[in-house]
């Protein structure tokens, strides 16, 4: 492995928020922003709740009483990772002193074309409409 790219230990504690090296940026912005993002995003944050959930397929109950038990909060825990994710990678690269915008790079990349067509039809943006380039919240 090579320096830009980080070991097994370094991978498993910056999956779960630990800063790595800033010779390691190009690896974290294309780990947060580039094509597959948000599927590595959600299988992360998919593991973490089955260790929570598994001691309650330990009680000695039908399979229907489990499934009833783990469910809604798997399924919870899930929506509420995808509902999250874009903030989740915007303060992560932030966190990594890169630019938070940089989560909408590929849907900015998939949509120039509809932004040129409207430029020719329409003329270019009106400067204070900056603002509204960037899906943040905030």
């Amino acid at each position: 492995m090579t320096a830009s790219t980080p070991s097994l230990w370094q991978r498993l504690t910056y999956i779960y928020g630990r800063r790595l090296p800033k010779s390691m940026q190009r690896w974290v912005a294309e780990d947060l922003a580039g094509q597959g993002a948000v599927r590595r995003h959600m299988i992360r944050y998919a593991i973490p709740p089955l260790f929570v959930l598994a001691p309650f397929w330990l009680i000695p109950v039908n399979l229907y009483m489990h499934l009833e038990m783990t469910v809604p909060i798997y399924v919870w825990a899930l929506l509420m990772t995808l509902a999250l994710n874009k903030p989740w990678r915007r303060h992560r690269l932030a966190a990594h002193g890169l630019d938070p915008n940089l989560v909408d790079v590929i849907k900015r990349k998939q949509q120039a074309r509809m932004h040129e067509d409207y430029e020719r039809r329409f003329g270019p943006r009106p400067q204070e409409a900056k603002w509204q380039s960037n899906s943040s919240p905030f």
